[in-house]
């Protein structure tokens, strides 16, 4: 036997026990399942390695070529050659692109635990050839059938000796040396070639037909001519009554050794629709970003007070989500957008009130007072890592139910990854480039083609591609792109590197051919992993400083016009514009604000306490015009209304020291409604409460005022209402997070140390346990054992059970013995311990190879 057949490993574990700690820790970083919780050692870490659920996730994560390459392993021999599947890859004419990507292939399915072994006997893991190849009830991706073996194990001696014959070869004594000649003949190319050109032409239509999949035809119990002629040489062989199939040697033969249709060994490069200068990309995204910032600000005022209430199932009713678009001036699917954004911030949750209603948190307030560029900053990595997925609003859920904005059923744990992945894409792009979003969509595919796979015949609308078409408007809406090209200040918070100098630069493609590695050399060029808590905030420091000089600087002015309005020529200082909401109206929006001063909003000003003279004074100090007369008259005719009626809580009183106007009132038709009548010459009492006489009156034209029981004047101030304080909704994590280095080391360390005390070689001491796992000594060996260990100062390998009643097995090295306890370095912990030993089951000597 050759060294390198003896070297060769017979399993997963063997193959993982000859990997470098590098290699273990890029397996465990790729399918971070495997260490929760950390395996006791390497046998341990391949069986879970093994599992369904693992390899499942596995070959959901691998692009299309490596599972095209993991399907074809399926289809195989077990063990293959790397030539043959090459020759299944690349067909028998080869494709020199394939024969480039294979190695890398290769390499990922190696690392990823899901092949193991040398290029002369690569093995699929068990449970993936399960899951990959065909079978009648779930047919193989590459389209192919069972081999000729397979097809016929249930099938007659006599029928298979029938076949064996009519195909023009000799009988044999049984059927495997039958089956392994039929096998022979289909695998031989000349010969194949020579058998079916005598077929007739129906019959090779029909293989034709059958070759790319699926396999599977129906046949009557008295086939035609042509089909007969197929079914004595074996070409079909019947699987069921009335069904055939198309063995895999003939369809490999009809399709020239190729394994798949078409292979992909190369992403599909994401291609430029438009492109723009970097400036111009920077500046429309800056204006977005402005304008998300002016929407959830516009928001949250509206939710001042106490925004919508809570469905009892939660969320917004379809009834607020209009209302809020309404008052946004958006559509529904973009008000829920900014809802679940803030929601996702943090700055609104249910105040949890027995009326329970949505409204702004403490953190909201905390918000604003930090820089514009900070607050984007925050809304954007927020909308970056979110599982949230506010593009499900509207739709049903899997009891079909209806998805509402803020409730329950959003999350989408794929959501973060994918948003990341459609910027790095973005980010690849020379600056300034805007991706044609189809490109972007079969890019995607390509690299998940098992998560975009087809189902029910919607593959477009499998949740991947709804999610990237999400990720690219919402981008736009929130300023991370501008013109659909990624903007300095989104590069900046993905901490992606600089834009690529050329045009089709994409860090993901393969390079060249250049000279060929070993197969455990190639690599597929990583994808840009996602920040950790740390960098992001690195990251989001930097996109603030990159956007805020874009942003327009907050102005302390306004220009009054004659026709009672105010032009805001950009976005006012924070107290300016507080104050000028409640004085005027806003009319219209845009990269000028329009506000509108009439009756109601200047009694508005004076309700809050404000006086004629303060609002002359704040027009006339933040004013760039002089103040026009109409708009003096208005304050002034308002302000010599107001408070000239008083009303009180009788149910309801008016006051006036006027008594003609309150006979005036009296006599006034629109009046009856309130029930009003006299009680003394300077007052009018009704029914109603408060809050409607003074609603009816204004209604009339008065300007009444509403006064306390003392008889002062009431100043109306909006009550901002705020939650308890609330945490930001945690994102729902697609599965264990990565570990990170520390993690990793330690528990490649422990698994190293683990194998080392199942797999080192000992001596036998007493009796075994049931099972063989531990041996078991008395208290009088275990001590001698001990203190001869610490004079020769050889390792040991003991039973352990801690205070937990948790059994384990360790190779140790005693440093001393005394008083019932034994002090040594334990290789599995890597570090110096004590332990009891009363607690020690039983001591072996190593053995000495």
């Amino acid at each position: 036997m050759s060294p390198e057949a003896h070297s060769a490993p017979r399993s997963l574990a063997e193959a993982l026990r000859a990997r470098d700690d590098a290699s273990l820790a890029a397996l465990l970083r790729s399918r971070p399942d495997l260490i929760t919780p950390v395996p006791t050692d390497l046998t341990q870490l391949a069986t879970r390695a093994g599992t369904r659920a693992s390899v499942l996730r596995a070959l959901e994560r691998l692009d299309r070529f490596a599972l095209q390459t993991a399907e074809a392993l399926a289809v195989a021999p077990d063990p293959a050659s790397y030539d043959t599947l090459l020759g299944l890859m690349a067909g028998d004419t080869g494709d020199e692109t394939v024969a480039r990507a294979l190695p890398r292939a290769v390499a990922t399915l190696r690392e990823q635990a899901l092949v193991w072994g040398g290029d002369d006997r690569l093995r699929l893991v068990r449970t993936a050839r399960e899951l990959l190849a065909p079978s009648a009830q779930h047919p193989s991706p590459t389209g192919l059938g069972p081999t000729v073996q397979e097809a016929t194990s249930g099938m007659s001696p006599g029928r298979i000796q029938e076949i064996v014959t009519t195909a023009g070869l000799p009988s044999t004594h049984d059927s495997v040396s039958a089956v392994a000649a039929l096998t022979g003949l289909f695998t031989h190319r000349r010969k194949m070639a020579k058998l079916l050109a005598e077929a007739p032409e129906a019959a090779r239509e029909v293989l034709s037909r059958l070759v790319w999949g699926p396999p599977y035809g129906q046949v009557t119990a008295d086939p035609a001519a042509h089909l007969r002629w197929l079914l004595d040489r074996g070409l079909l062989l019947p699987t069921a009554p009335g069904t055939v199939v198309l063995p895999r040697e003939v369809a490999l033969h009809l399709r020239e050794g190729r394994a798949h249709r078409t292979p992909e060994p190369l992403p599909p490069a994401v291609s430029p629709a438009a492109t723009h200068s970097p400036q111009v990309v920077d500046a429309t995204a800056a204006g977005q970003a402005y304008t998300a910032l002016a929407t959830v600000e516009e928001l949250l005022k509206d939710w001042d007070e106490g925004g919508p209430a809570v469905l009892r199932a939660g969320g917004l009713s379809v009834r607020d989500l209009k209302r809020t678009a309404v008052a946004l001036d958006v559509s529904e699917p973009v008000a829920a957008f900014w809802a679940e954004l803030a929601y996702a911030a943090g700055l609104i949750a249910s105040d949890g009130e027995a009326d329970e209603r949505y409204a702004a948190t403490p953190a909201y307030d905390e918000w604003l007072e930090l820089p514009p560029a900070e607050r984007w900053a925050r809304l954007a990595q927020t909308w970056l890592t979110a599982t949230r997925t506010p593009g499900l609003v509207g739709g049903r859920d899997a009891k079909d139910r209806t998805l509402s904005a803020l409730g329950p059923g959003l999350d989408r744990s794929a959501a973060p990854e994918v948003r990341h992945r459609v910027l790095s894409l973005l980010a690849a792009l020379p600056q300034g480039a805007a991706p044609d979003a189809e490109s972007v969509l079969a890019r995607l595919r390509w690299e998940r083609p098992l998560r975009g796979a087809q189902r029910d015949g919607a593959r477009d609308d499998d949740l991947r591609s709804r999610l990237a078409r999400w990720t690219l408007s919402e981008a736009e809406l929130l300023g991370v792109t501008g013109r659909g090209a990624l903007s300095s200040q989104g590069r900046a918070l993905l901490g992606a590197p600089a834009a690529p100098a050329t045009p089709g630069t994409d860090p993901a493609e393969p390079t060249g051919p250049g000279d060929k590695l070993p197969v455990h050399h190639h690599r597929i060029p990583e994808r840009p992993a996602p920040l950790s808590p740390a960098e992001r905030g690195v990251a989001a420091a930097a996109a603030a400083r990159l956007l805020a000089p874009l942003l327009p600087e907050p102005l302390d002015h306004v220009l009054l016009q004659a026709d009672l309005t105010a032009v805001a020529p950009g976005p006012l200082r924070r107290p300016l514009a507080d104050m000028l909401g409640v004085l005027a109206d806003v009319e219209s929006k845009g990269g000028a604000t329009v506000y509108r001063f009439t009756p109601a909003s200047v009694r508005r000003a004076l309700d809050a306490g404000r006086t004629a003279a303060d609002l002359h004074a704040f027009l006339a100090e933040h004013s760039r015009t002089p103040v026009p007369q109409p708009l003096a008259y208005l304050i002034d005719d308002v302000a010599r209304r107001h408070g000239h009626l008083r009303v009180g809580a009788a149910s309801a009183y008016v006051r006036c020291d006027d008594d003609a106007l309150l006979s005036e009132i009296l006599a006034d038709k629109r009046a009856a409604a309130l029930r009003l009548r006299r009680l003394a010459p300077t007052v009018l009492a009704a029914p109603a409460d408060p809050a409607t006489l003074l609603e009816g009156l204004r209604a009339m034209g008065y300007a009444p005022a509403a006064e306390s029981a003392e008889g002062d004047v009431l100043i109306t101030r909006a009550h901002a209402h705020r939650t308890p304080p609330r945490t930001a909704p945690e994102p729902v994590p697609d599965g264990p997070p990565p570990p990170d280095a520390t993690l990793l080391t330690a528990a490649i360390r422990a698994i190293r140390a683990g194998d080392l005390a199942a797999t080192t070689p000992r001596k036998p001491v007493g009796e075994p346990l049931a099972g063989g796992e531990l041996p078991r000594t008395s208290a009088a060996e275990t001590l001698a054992t001990m203190q001869a260990a610490v004079l020769t100062g050889d390792s040991v390998w003991i039973g352990y059970v801690n205070a937990e009643g948790a059994a384990s097995q360790r190779v140790i090295a005693p440093i001393r013995v005394e008083g019932g306890f034994v002090t040594a370095y334990d290789h599995t912990a890597d570090e110096v311990r004590t332990f009891p030993l009363h607690r020690i089951t039983g001591v072996a000597e190593l053995a000495d190879d």
